[in-house]
């Protein structure tokens, strides 16, 4: 049967099978990254002078002193979720945080109402048996980071009131060969400057936090993210990490999941960043410290408005995956339209009118060709019945027939071919932004950012596929082939019924604009075949 098919044929096949693969392997293949479970906690809570449960190893250039962990010697098994008793509440307009005895954020809460779950909880980023929390140290030396998982830290204030200006928290620890100091001056943007100093220069490492586990999502990017002094970022997933990774010079440092991130960045000194593992290889962020350190960090939802405010380079924290070249732009082509309509769901019917404008002198032209294609199917259909035990005169005589005529058989694939990077763009662009988490459109859609919850969307955007296939010209020489053409409406509904309610109603939109143009070919074509006809 494939024999049998036209090269035009053979792409489309292609394309659609390989868009359907894509959302095939995204649904079915990738594997989610949910809330941690009893067995996951048991694996991670569990350390040996500070290191995750599995083994840890640093690259071969890396000597001893610069691991994040220890690796000499044995020592006592230490629970890093001991001392979480609370020492300071910090409470700002758009942050709640606590911090534990050991000196790390325990609890942070985002403060944005139309962030709150369905019980009308603000969402905690941090999850109560994470196996790395923000502003945890660990020393390298076995001994002293036994001790300091054991050595509670003191607070100069139990309560800290960010309301009208930076505040300040200092909290000490106070170690048998080394005074710890962490002064933390709180910013009313979410963000903060970490500066710790020691007594004693020993080799410690800090850590920005494990990802956020607010928002599990099997589609979009979990773990780590650095940003190197070049401009360039590497994405490190849950699951992938070799736990030997170090990057000099970084100027991010995030772990993050869909919509929340946990970071430090540094734009003027750079960091020098560490990877380790826990025991499912998901990534582990450190920084390695020095007697006298300043960090810049940020924990909180990957707001880009809210990002670019501290500093617009920390926007790369949101991330896009391969297609972020183009999802970037058409993200701030989407925000520009929303600033102006006021609505998220009617700035993506804006963009895809757009987008289809921008792109329709090339639509255009592949329509116009499977119209003259379909024209001369019955031409086709008697050369391929002329020479069908010669191949290769078959495909000269075709030729020759399509240049006479003026008829690309590749015509009908390339406006296809441009629009899936498009697609794709807009896929992640809708999956990965919070400014859609809990964005209305119309009446029944209450969250753009999920599936429609009645199938509105999923079923129109069926019946609009199938619409637009039975009034595009096609000249299908195999009634199997096209019978199978048939059910991708059917296919494509039942892959979009779990999508984001925004992302259906660009597919939509896109359709019905298709179907629109496909009309107003086909009338064209068919006056222009009339006048032909009266003139012959």
């Amino acid at each position: 049967m494939i024999d049998k098919m036209t090269q035009q044929q053979r792409m489309i096949l292609a394309l659609v099978l390989s868009f359907i693969f894509f959302m095939a392997y995204e649904y079915y293949m990738v594997p989610q990254k949910g809330t941690l479970n009893a067995t996951d906690t048991n694996k991670t809570s569990m350390v040996k002078s500070g290191q995750p449960a599995s083994p840890v190893t640093t690259a071969s250039s890396a000597p001893i002193s610069e691991a994040p962990v220890s690796s000499q010697g044995k020592s006592e098994v230490i629970d890093v979720h001991q001392n979480d008793h609370v020492i300071t509440s910090v409470n700002a307009k758009k942050f709640r945080a606590q911090f534990d005895e050991l000196g790390r954020i325990q609890k942070y809460e985002v403060l944005i109402e139309r962030f709150k779950d369905k019980d009308g909880n603000y969402p905690n980023i941090i999850a109560d048996k994470s196996p790395l929390k923000p502003l945890e140290i660990r020393f390298s030396d076995a001994a002293l980071n036994n001790e300091a998982f054991k050595t509670p830290y003191t607070a100069d204030k139990t309560v800290l009131e960010v309301n009208n200006g930076d505040e300040v928290l200092t909290l000490t620890q106070k170690l048998s060969s080394t005074t710890v100091i962490k002064k933390i001056t709180f910013h009313t943007d979410g963000s903060y400057q970490l500066h710790i100093t020691l007594s004693d220069d020993v080799p410690y490492f800090v850590s920005p936090g494990f990802r956020p586990d607010a928002e599990a999502d099997m589609y979009t990017f979990k773990g780590v993210l650095i940003g190197k002094s070049e401009g360039s970022i590497e994405t490190i997933e849950d699951g992938d990490a070799k736990g030997d990774e170090i990057f000099h010079g970084a100027t991010i440092t995030a772990a993050s999941d869909k919509y929340y991130t946990t970071s430090f960045y540094d734009f003027d000194n750079a960091m020098n960043t560490f990877i380790s593992k826990d025991a499912n290889e998901d990534p582990l962020a450190f920084v390695k410290g020095s007697s006298n350190l300043t960090l810049n960090g940020y924990i909180g939802a990957k707001e880009y408005d809210a990002l670019a405010s501290i500093d617009k380079r920390l926007t790369k924290i949101i991330e896009y995956g391969f297609f972020t070249f183009i999802s970037k732009p058409v993200f701030l082509f989407l925000k520009y339209i929303h600033s102006i309509v006021g609505n998220w769901g009617w700035a993506i019917i804006i963009i895809t009118l757009l987008i289809r404008l921008a792109l329709y002198p090339l639509t255009y032209k592949g329509m116009v060709s499977m119209n003259k294609l379909k024209a001369l199917s019955p031409k086709i259909k008697e050369i391929q019945k002329q020479h069908k035990g010669d191949p290769q005169k078959m495909n000269a005589k075709m030729m020759e027939l399509y240049k006479k005529h003026g008829a690309n058989p590749m015509g009908g694939c390339l406006p296809m071919l441009m629009q899936i990077p498009v697609f794709f763009a807009i896929y992640r662009v809708l999956l990965n932004t919070i400014e859609l988490k809990h964005a209305p459109w119309m009446g029944w859609i209450h969250d753009l950012s999920v599936m429609d919850p009645y199938y509105v969307l999923p079923i129109l955007m069926g019946a609009s596929m199938f619409w637009q296939q039975r009034i595009t010209p096609t000249n299908f020489t195999d009634p199997m082939q096209e019978k199978i053409m048939k059910f991708l409406p059917l296919i494509f509904t039942f892959f979009f019924v779990t999508f984001p309610a925004g992302l259906t109603l660009y597919w939509f939109v896109n359709n019905l604009f298709s179907v629109a143009q496909q009309y107003y070919v086909n009338s064209i074509f068919a006056k222009q075949e009339k006048e032909k006809a009266a003139l012959s």
